[in-house]
């Protein structure tokens, strides 16, 4: 941690968690205490980026596709939010994290929505770290939503097509709030972005780990974002070193 540069951290990360089920396979677990650990991971993950400063940290929990997984894993996955959260809710209401959940909210179940509409209400003025959990997410499904919101103020009177523009569409996202996306994290070994914050992406640096998520811990992190400190962010110019030369 001494190593890093606390003037040049992204002010937003963004996580794919994947490895759970395969982190399980490895340890010939259930794959039901792969989604378990890596739940706590989230956790410690986040408290190390609060500890630094980072502003924002958005994980990718459950997409739009993940129903297609077996019934008995999505149940799981559905339920174990609940009596973890449920466990640590004092801890996380006296922390000073604030809790946002991003996705579409008509398909969880209503004990699962109750408990994360709890947190968010509880924890909505914590100073701290922002730390959004990304549930029945889907890129696509969010691009599509802010579409038809602008079409409708259109409809309305309330905008013209001529002012649509970039910051229309960033108006309408679900992070219309946050500050641009500096760093995506993918964990496992996979390199694809799969339908997770697609607009959001467009100019942040991508940084891929053989590293499964129950295993990315405080070291991987810095791992990152030493190699973040590393990148030359140009944003589709060049800077007076390149200039220069």
């Amino acid at each position: 941690m001494d190593e890093l540069d606390k003037n040049k951290l992204p002010h937003h990360i963004a996580i794919i968690l994947d490895g759970n089920g395969r982190w399980a396979k490895k340890k010939l677990l259930p794959r039901n205490l792969g989604h378990r650990k890596g739940a706590f991971n989230i956790r410690d993950i986040a408290n190390v980026c609060n500890q630094l400063g980072i502003s924002y940290l958005t994980v990718f929990c459950f997409s739009t596709e993940n129903w297609k997984r077996p019934k008995k894993e999505v149940e799981f996955i559905m339920k174990a939010p609940i009596q973890y959260l449920n466990k640590y809710r004092k801890k996380i209401y006296n922390s000073s994290i604030r809790i946002k959940i991003i996705g579409r909210r008509d398909r969880l179940p209503q004990d699962l929505l109750q408990v994360l509409q709890d947190l968010e209400e509880n924890t909505q003025s914590h100073g701290g770290l922002t730390l959004t959990l990304c549930i029945d997410y889907g890129s696509y499904d969010e691009i599509v939503t802010a579409v038809k919101e602008i079409v409708t103020e259109v409809q309305k009177g309330q905008l013209s097509v001529d002012e649509i523009n970039e910051d229309t569409i960033t108006s309408h996202l679900f992070t219309k709030e946050y500050p641009p996306l500096d760093l995506l994290i993918r964990t496992s070994g996979e390199y694809r972005i799969s339908n997770f914050l697609l607009w959001q992406l467009a100019y942040a640096e991508l940084y891929f780990t053989d590293t499964l998520w129950p295993d990315f811990d405080e070291k991987e992190l810095m791992k990152a974002l030493l190699d973040y400190q590393k990148r030359n962010r140009r944003f589709g110019g060049i800077n007076h070193e390149d200039h220069q030369n």
